[in-house]
C-alpha cells in the first residue's frame, strides 16, 4: 500500500517549482514567450540618460529659417519700413543699428523703399570698408523742412574731419501723423569725386552754403550762391557773424520752408546761441534758372541776425554792425576804432583773420582798405589819421600771411560820414561820430 503523503508532497513540490520561474522572470524581465523576447530589447541596468531638449520658440524657429544671413540679404528683405510719432527716435535707432552692423534692424527701421539696389550696394561697402561710428555728441541732425509739415530731411553725422563724406541724409514723410523713411542719401565712396554738394535740391543747396559759412570756408559758400546778386561781403559778412556771435543752427527744424515755387523756394535759418537760447533768424531765398540749372542762394536778408548781434555782442550799439550797405552798391564789412585811435580791437583782429583767410585762397583776389574818421580836429589831421587806420588793418593782414600787394589803402578822412556828426541844432552828436570812426573793406573780387 502507497503511503498517502505522496499527493501533498507532489503537490508542494509543483508549486515551488512555479514559483522560482515567476521570481526568474520578474529579475531578467525576460517574457515566458521566448519569441517575444527576441523582439524586445533588454534595457541596461544604469542606463545614460538622453541630453533634455529645450523646446524652440516660434521667434526663434521664425529667425532661423527667414533671418538673412548676409547684409546685402538683409537690406533686400527689409520689409515696409517703421513709423513713429518721434522722428529723432527713429534716426537715433537707425544710428545705433548702423553702428552696430545690425543689418537686420538697419533694413526693418528704414524700410525696402528706400534701399534701391545702387543704396544697398553702398551702404554694404561703407560698413566692410571701416567700421561705421557716428559723431559724438550730436549725430543725428534735422536738416530742414522739404515740404512744411509732411516732408522733412534728416542726417547722421559720421565720426572725423572728411568734408562731403560727414553725413548720411534721410528724407522722411509724415503720413497719418508718423514718420518714416522715404529715401536715404549716402556719401560718395573713397577715391570717388566729392561733390560740392550730396544733395543739390534748393534744401541741399541752402544747408551746404550754411555748413560751409559756419565752418568759415569762404570759397565753398560762394560755390552755392548766385554771384549777381549775393556779394562777395555778404558771405564775408555771414562768416564773421557766426564766428563772432558764436552762432550754430537751431536743433529743431532749423531751415523753415517759407515758400516754394516752380524755380524759387525761401527758408528761415534760424540759430542759437552758445547756450543753445534762441537767437535769431535770418531769410534766404534759392533761385533755379528756368532752363534747369543748379540751384543758387539768390538772397540774403541779414537784418534780424545784424540787430541780435548788436545787441549782444556790440554792447546794444546797432551802428557797431560789422556789415553795411555801400552806397555804391552791394555791401561792405565794416571795422570801428575807438575815439582818436588807430590799433585793433581784438574783436577786430577776429574779423581780419577770417578775411585774411579768403584772400590766401587766391592770390589774384584785391580788396581795397578805406579809412574814416569824426568830424572832430582839423582835416589835414584826420586824413592823416584815416590813412593810420587803414595802415594798420593792411599791416595786420601782412603779418597772417597776405601779399602786400593784394591790399590798396585808401585815406578818407572825415569826407564821408556814415552817421551825421552833429545834430541839426549844431550839437554834438557822439552816437554818429562813433558810427565813423571806422575802415571799410571792399571785397573786389570778381
Amino acid at each position: 500500500m502507497r503511503d498517502a503523503r505522496f499527493p501533498v508532497v507532489f503537490v508542494i513540490g509543483a508549486l515551488a517549482l512555479a514559483g522560482l520561474v515567476a521570481a526568474l522572470y520578474l529579475k531578467r524581465g525576460t517574457p515566458a514567450d521566448p519569441g517575444q523576447a527576441q523582439q524586445t530589447p533588454v534595457t541596461p541596468a544604469n542606463p545614460t540618460p538622453e541630453p533634455k531638449q529645450e523646446p524652440i520658440a516660434a521667434t526663434q524657429k521664425e529667425s532661423m529659417v527667414d533671418t538673412p544671413q548676409t547684409p546685402e540679404a538683409a537690406l533686400a528683405n527689409a520689409g515696409v519700413g517703421v513709423a513713429t510719432a518721434n522722428p529723432a527716435e527713429l534716426m537715433q535707432k537707425i544710428g545705433a543699428a548702423l553702428e552696430a552692423g545690425d543689418f537686420n534692424a538697419l533694413g526693418k527701421l528704414i524700410g525696402k523703399d528706400a534701399l534701391d539696389e545702387a543704396t544697398r550696394k553702398r551702404l554694404t561697402q561703407l560698413a566692410a570698408d571701416r567700421q561705421v561710428k557716428l559723431r559724438r555728441p550730436d549725430a543725428v541732425q534735422e536738416v530742414g523742412e522739404l515740404e512744411l509739415n509732411q516732408r522733412a530731411r534728416w542726417a547722421l553725422w559720421l565720426d572725423g574731419e572728411q568734408s562731403g563724406r560727414d553725413r548720411i541724409f534721410f528724407d522722411l514723410k509724415r503720413d497719418a501723423g508718423k514718420w518714416s523713411v522715404q529715401s536715404m542719401t549716402l556719401p560718395p565712396g573713397e577715391g570717388e569725386p566729392v561733390p560740392k554738394a550730396v544733395l543739390v535740391d534748393a534744401l541741399g543747396i541752402a544747408d551746404a552754403f550754411l555748413q560751409a559759412t559756419l565752418h568759415q570756408q569762404f570759397e565753398m559758400a560762394k560755390e552755392f550762391v548766385d554771384t549777381s546778386t549775393v556779394s562777395d561781403a555778404k558771405i564775408a559778412g555771414l562768416c564773421i557773424l557766426f564766428e563772432e556771435g558764436n552762432y550754430r543752427m537751431r536743433p529743431e527744424k532749423p531751415l523753415r520752408a517759407m515758400f516754394q515755387r516752380e524755380n524759387s523756394e525761401g527758408y528761415l535759418a534760424r540759430v542759437v546761441t552758445s547756450d543753445g537760447a534762441d537767437a535769431a533768424e535770418f531769410s534766404l531765398v534759392l533761385s533755379q534758372p528756368q532752363n534747369g540749372g543748379h540751384w543758387r542762394v539768390s538772397d540774403i536778408n541779414l537784418d534780424q541776425l545784424l540787430a541780435d548781434y548788436a545787441a549782444r555782442v556790440a554792447g546794444g550799439d546797432v551802428y557797431y554792425s560789422p556789415l553795411l550797405k555801400n552806397p555804391k552798391g552791394g555791401d561792405t564789412l565794416v571795422l570801428y576804432f575807438g575815439f582818436n585811435e588807430d590799433v585793433l580791437a581784438p574783436r577786430t583782429e577776429r574779423q581780419l583773420q577770417i578775411v585774411a583767410q579768403i584772400l590766401k585762397t587766391d592770390a589774384d583776389k584785391q580788396l581795397t582798405i578805406s579809412g574814416h574818421t569824426d568830424a572832430l580836429g582839423t582835416e589835414e589831421y584826420n586824413r592823416s589819421l584815416s590813412a593810420r587806420r587803414a595802415g594798420i588793418v593792411k599791416d595786420y593782414l601782412v603779418k597772417t600771411g597776405v601779399r602786400e600787394d593784394q591790399i590798396i589803402t585808401q585815406a578818407k578822412g572825415q569826407s564821408q560820414p556814415r552817421r551825421p556828426n552833429f545834430t541839426e541844432s549844431g550839437d554834438d552828436n557822439p552816437e554818429g561820430r562813433r558810427a565813423n570812426r571806422r575802415t571799410e573793406i571792399y571785397l573786389d573780387f570778381d
